[in-house]
């Protein structure tokens, strides 16, 4: 739509249509998902308000991160460090409230 136009002459034209932009400064950008997280590490952030409505457009290294795949392998890490069986890691995981430290010491 805008090839080849200067950046300075983009701006001023996004600007008489009401379109604002916003560089945002960020480490990470984590979303989470209903089945685990988005991790977007060292994101480039641009927030854009057109006509009131605010968006994003993220950019960066993207990590999906799936809750149950972690919960597996602490699980079996656990059962490896404590010899304990699958039914009383988990018990002592949900006792713990998910903290993988204290399921250990209440099997140790």
């Amino acid at each position: 739509m805008f090839g080849g136009m200067n950046p300075k002459k983009m701006q001023e034209a996004m600007k008489k249509l009401g379109i604002k932009q916003e560089n945002i400064d960020a480490e990470r950008v984590i979303i989470e998902k209903t089945d685990g997280k988005v991790v977007i590490n060292n994101p480039s952030i641009t927030k854009i308000n057109m006509q009131g409505q605010e968006n994003f457009q993220i950019t960066g290294e993207i990590q999906e991160d799936n809750e149950e795949e972690n919960q597996e392998q602490d699980i079996q890490q656990i059962m490896e460090k404590t010899g304990k069986t699958l039914e009383e890691v988990k018990k002592a995981l949900e006792e713990s409230g998910g903290d993988l430290a204290e399921a250990i010491i209440s099997l140790s």
